[in-house]
């Protein structure tokens, strides 16, 4: 799918599909001659959001057919023009057309402009026509998507600022799909080692640079808690790192890490069987921030970006980790591990721990760690915790602009006295109340840099049930956020 951008007289520019307001419906109607097909047409449609009707225009016309979309003609809140939006992807995605227009930046949203409307359009429409169909038989594929290019149309005052809203939503599009193509993807295929080998196409792209710390490695660093994980496994262990340097040489790096458990068994603390098969999306912490690298280095953002993907599966063997073994971090500090079943926190600090040696300006760790998360704010949003007020809040701006949104939760120091150990430095679990907040705590104990945030992404990675895979959030707020720190 390709966005691109078209000023001009809509009447004059042929598509298969022109989606517009009731109001513009008429105007090309009449333009067009067929103004009393149009009014027959909607005699019964009712204008509101969430309404829409398609219109077929003799085949002979330059423009096949209107989708006319309720509530575009009046100015309308944030939530209602998304729905609005919502409905008319959802009806453009059944007309069989390889091209459409799309008029509704022209619709008034309180204290949002023609960016933003053009971005949201074009992140919902992204969304709405992901399908992973990669280890489907061919007819079993349902995909009647027709539509290769959406043409955002804008008037000759805000082309310039719809082009970079398009630009921006193309890349976040490229982002997107292999967030979730990552997520899909089972675990037999999506291991540690598959991980690296789509980080290393990533290296493909200008200014990119991919390494990998390989498990001997690690032990030669000390990383004694990431190998505690991973070391039951047949697939090694590897620490990604994905280094792309679009800014000035000296300026300090983002920094994102992800949590990149390709699949979570539980280890000796073992899970029990129900939807243990949504493990495999344990990894899209990981899928998340290889992600939003893509989309950064896609929109050819002047940033220098470090990523770090800590790659593990957990399962129970012989050489298991087993409840109560205490390991040394690269970090020099001791963990007590009480339950394996914890295991993210524990690839997460030595990743922390490492990332220090970039000198970031910032660090963003992302993942799916806490089931005391999904049980404090369900699917809805992330959680975000933060040692510094600023970038917290320019996470969860970048959430609501985006509508991928975030929430913020304490990071007391309270908290921390629950992670005492009798035998170690730390215990990696502290009981079940406030667990969520007790394992950012936990990690804030391996991170020295005065910005950092930890976003547990539980709740809105994926969804279970009958509409099971990965969402790809948060890598529109990720991007976002990058996008505004040029």
């Amino acid at each position: 799918m390709k966005y691109s951008t078209k000023t001009g007289t809509l009447a004059k520019l042929p598509t298969g599909a022109l989606v517009a307001g009731l109001q513009t419906a008429r105007q090309v109607a009449r333009a067009l001659k067929q103004g009393a097909l149009l009014e027959a047409a909607t005699i019964d449609f009712t204008d509101n959001v969430g309404q829409t009707l398609i219109v077929r225009f003799p085949k002979s016309l330059s423009i096949k057919r209107i989708v006319v979309v309720g509530g575009a003609d009046a100015e309308q809140s944030e939530t209602q023009f998304r729905k609005m939006t919502s409905a008319a992807v959802a009806t453009l995605k059944s007309v069989p057309t390889p091209n459409a227009i799309w008029t509704l930046t022209a619709t008034k949203v309180r204290n949002r402009d023609s960016y933003w409307k053009a971005a949201s359009a074009l992140f919902e429409l992204s969304t709405a026509i992901y399908e992973f169909n990669e280890h489907k038989s061919r007819d079993q594929v349902n995909n009647k998507l027709t539509l290769r290019i959406l043409h955002m149309h804008a008037p000759a005052r805000s082309r310039a600022s719809v082009q970079r809203a398009v630009k921006f939503a193309q890349a976040l599009k490229s982002g997107l799909d292999l967030a979730r193509d990552l997520g899909n993807q089972p675990a037999n295929v999506c291991n540690p080692t598959y991980l690296l080998s789509e980080a290393r196409k990533l290296g493909r792209l200008p200014k990119m640079r991919v390494t990998a710390l390989d498990e001997k490695r690690m032990r030669e660093l000390g990383m004694g808690a990431f190998l505690a994980v991973s070391q039951a496994s047949r697939t090694p262990g590897k620490m990604i790192i994905v280094n792309y340097k679009g800014g000035k040489p000296k300026d300090a790096p983002f920094l994102l890490i992800g949590k990149g458990i390709t699949f979570d068994t539980g280890g000796i603390s073992l899970k029990t069987p129900a939807a243990m098969d949504e493990m495999k999306f344990d990894m899209c912490g990981a899928a998340t921030v290889l992600g939003a690298t893509r989309a950064v280095a896609e929109a050819k953002l002047p940033i220098n970006l470090v990523t770090i993907l800590a790659a593990a599966e957990n399962m129970p063997g012989g050489n298991a980790t087993r409840p109560g073994d205490i390991v040394r971090t690269y970090s020099g500090q001791t963990v007590e591990i009480l339950n394996t079943d914890a295991e993210g926190r524990l690839v997460l600090c030595d990743a922390l721990s490492y990332a220090e040696r970039f000198k970031p300006r910032v660090i963003i760790d992302v993942a799916t760690l806490t089931g005391a998360c999904v049980v404090a704010l369900g699917s809805f949003a992330s959680a975000v915790f933060s040692n510094n007020d600023g970038l917290a809040n320019e996470l969860l701006e970048a959430g609501e602009w985006t509508g991928d949104r975030a929430w913020r939760l304490p990071l007391w120091e309270e908290y921390q006295a629950s992670l005492h150990s009798n035998f170690a430095d730390v215990a990696n679990v502290a009981g079940r109340d406030g667990s969520a907040i007790k394992a950012a705590c936990f990690l804030s104990r391996f991170t020295k840099n005065p910005a950092w945030a930890h976003m547990d992404i539980a709740g809105s990675a994926y969804h279970g049930g009958a509409k099971k895979g990965a969402t790809g959030r948060p890598v529109a707020l990720l991007f976002r956020y990058l996008a505004q720190q040029v």
